[in-house]
């Protein structure tokens, strides 16, 4: 059987495909395909591994023998999922590959803007510590963690992995209902949990309920000093609005993995305003990145392989 994989590059050099390899043979190898290649690498094979390279009905009806595609994540939007279906491809993607990792990476943004780091980096870069008459610098006012509230949106895996550290440090959580389902959902909704919150974190996944779920109307409800953290997806914040609300003093600190088009290659209004001293963190999606989480998608996909096989 063979299985083409389009884009290894995606999980890093330093990453074992022995697990796959003992499930298929032979395995051909790429870093990177464009859509075109990937036409020309998956014709023949009967699975298809990919990551981000689309699959899209074209390419999908040009490849009879293709009976399965693995996903090297959990979204499938880069599959057309209905042309798959009414072809009898099989499409498996891996989940919650990186609890630890993501959670981590969010706990890092809440710490890093509660005591206000991008500020104080900036002063100690530019000798404002040096010039200090006495020996701490104290300009930006810190938050204290334990005692405070956060409101997470997303209760799965992840989100409750979250609220596990959270309370670790002492912070009381509350969950959000799922948002689009709140008139049924027992629990509060996100609008009515905002003014109380000193930190909003964000796990849910991107569509029409969660689009700009905070946007300008939900920011100007939070308490001064609030902070704002998004590891889900680009677009569930406004951003444009998030970093007005930012620079005028009302928002107490954003961090966000995540932009709405990535790579940002035209840039964002996010990415210019790393310049400016706010307490603002970008970071290149890669709260997933670490060895262990990366290593756990190889795992979990060759676990697809072999319940498919078995089906």
């Amino acid at each position: 059987m063979k299985a083409v994989i389009l884009d290894a590059a995606s999980l890093g050099p330093d990453i074992d495909l022995e697990p796959i390899r003992e499930r298929v043979d032979p395995l051909e190898v790429h870093d990177q395909s464009t859509a075109t290649e990937a036409r020309e690498r998956l014709a023949g094979a009967q699975v298809g591994i990919v990551n981000k390279v689309v699959l899209d009905a074209p390419t999908l009806e040009a490849l009879p023998d293709l009976k399965l595609i693995c996903v090297l994540a959990t979204g499938t939007n880069n599959i057309d999922m209905a042309a798959a279906e009414r072809l009898g491809i099989a499409v498996k993607n891996v989940s919650a590959y990186g609890t630890a990792s993501v959670a981590q990476h969010t706990l890092m943004l809440m710490l890093s803007l509660a005591n206000r780091l991008p500020l104080y980096q900036r002063d100690v870069a530019e000798g404002r510590w040096g010039e200090s008459p006495f020996f701490c610098l104290m300009d930006h006012g810190t938050l204290q963690l334990e005692g405070k509230q956060l409101v997470i949106v997303g209760q799965g895996v992840l989100g409750s992995r979250v609220a596990q550290l959270a309370e670790a440090f002492g912070m009381g959580v509350t969950f959000a209902a799922r948002p689009g389902n709140e008139a049924t959902d027992t629990r509060p909704s996100l609008a009515r949990l905002a003014p109380a919150a000193d930190i909003i974190s964000l796990h849910c996944p991107l569509n029409d309920a969660t689009r700009h779920l905070v946007d300008a109307g939900l920011l100007a409800t939070l308490k001064p000093g609030a902070l704002l953290v998004n590891c889900a997806r680009g677009g569930i914040i406004d951003e444009p609005a998030a970093l007005a609300t930012l620079r005028e003093g009302r928002l107490g600190g954003l961090g966000v993995d995540v932009l709405p088009v990535e790579p940002p290659r035209d840039g964002h209004p996010l990415i210019d305003a790393l310049a400016e001293p706010l307490n603002l963190i970008v970071t290149p999606h890669n709260a997933w990145i670490t060895p262990e989480a990366r290593q756990k998608i190889v795992a979990l996909t060759a676990e697809n392989l072999r319940d498919w096989q078995a089906e």
